[in-house]
């Protein structure tokens, strides 16, 4: 009951991280939105995430697991019901801004919760675990694309529903309580904060984030600029990227047995910096789907797998290591989206300039992998 809680909860975070980049061509019709709006939309949700992980791993530590990921799927759930009400940019801004606090608190909570499930195979389980994000994240745009004629509402609706059932079943789910003993210490912050391995896997995450989040919000419009149509560049969102994710995963967890995290790192990120680099070399549908399957493959690992070593390196406060890690990832996603539509512009084909930041961040990312060796 317990991997089905987790599953269903990073299944419905995969589900809203894809949410944005499918329902932003549609509100920008909508609403005659331009990539900066864009940016400062994804910027009000990164904000959300930011202060959700920073909250979310003392919340944990000291209240249990179980008090997080319900309060976490409520926000979800609320925010999916209000944002088909939205009347403009600030509303869809001040709506994604929830969305990101309930998404921020589950991503700690199920992590941490599958983390302390199998701590012998830790690294392993978070990437089966992750592999339902990827699931979710293929789901929402493919769902758009071919069932919902690229409907916002319907689409807010329904992933709405499928997380209000997530919430009952986490209700009613016998999440341990936390132990005895208080994990979370405000006199060990200080230790944490100063912790140069925790300091430079936060540093891979604030730059992984910066990447993965790019792509899902901003590739279906950068495709879309270049002259796809739209339900053929969400398909490349979900069964390109998304799937890649999928496959990643799975080809990536029986590796991580035999072979060290950190060298699955490295490895990782080289092809991040390679494959976001020519993804962005072409406008043809066919081409753009299988480098943006590439990319989604390189960047299966890097998020589940960074978390499982701070796993192992923190026995002792790990959902609030764990939340200093994420929260660094969602720092990058907060630096990176404004820089994003900045650097694009009033133009929706500057996007391709644009998201140079990601083969970029993934270079950064080879630096940061060898100083973990």
């Amino acid at each position: 009951m317990l991997i089905v809680a987790a599953i269903l909860a990073i299944f419905v975070y995969g589900m809203i991280a894809a949410m944005l980049g499918t329902i932003l061509p549609d509100l920008s019709k909508r609403f005659s939105l331009t990539p900066k709006q864009n940016g400062t939309i994804a910027l009000a949700q990164a904000i959300g995430l930011v202060i959700a992980s920073l909250s979310v791993g003392p919340l944990i530590d000291v209240q249990g697991k179980k008090v997080g990921l319900v309060l976490g799927l409520a926000l979800i759930t609320l925010a999916l019901f209000l944002l088909p009400k939205s009347r403009g940019f600030g509303m869809i801004a001040a709506y994604l801004f929830v969305l990101g606090l309930g998404g921020g608190i589950i991503v700690t909570g199920a992590n941490a919760l599958v983390s302390d499930i199998a701590p012998e195979t830790r690294a392993t389980t978070l990437n089966l675990l992750n592999l339902f994000f990827g699931l979710g994240g293929l789901a929402t745009p493919f769902i758009s694309a071919n069932l919902l004629a690229r409907d916002s509402v319907k689409l807010c609706y329904l992933v709405a529903f499928l997380t209000l059932i997530t919430l009952v079943v986490h209700v009613v789910a016998p999440i341990p309580p936390p132990a005895g003993v208080v994990q979370f210490q405000v006199s060990q912050m200080g230790d944490l904060l100063s912790n140069t391995g925790l300091l430079l896997l936060s540093l891979l995450l604030f730059l992984y984030v910066a990447s993965e989040v790019g792509i899902w919000n901003w590739l279906a419009r950068h495709l879309i600029a270049q002259g796809i149509a739209e339900s053929r560049a969400l398909n490349i969102l979900s069964l390109g990227f998304a799937l890649g994710l999928l496959v990643g995963r799975v080809a990536v967890s029986p590796i991580l047995i035999s072979v060290p995290a950190t060298q699955v790192l490295l490895a990782a990120s080289v092809l991040i910096a390679i494959t976001t680099f020519l993804m962005l070399q072409t406008s043809k549908p066919g081409a753009a789907g299988f480098l943006v399957f590439l990319a989604g493959v390189a960047m299966a690992p890097v998020f589940p797998t960074t978390l499982a070593v701070v796993g192992d390196r923190f026995s002792q406060m790990t959902a609030t290591a764990m939340g200093i890690a994420i929260t660094c990832g969602w720092i990058g996603l907060a630096a990176s989206s404004p820089l994003i539509g900045a650097i694009a512009g009033s133009d929706p084909r500057g996007l391709k300039r644009g998201l140079l930041v990601l083969p970029a961040a993934g270079a950064a990312m080879v630096l940061v992998s060898l100083a973990l060796l």
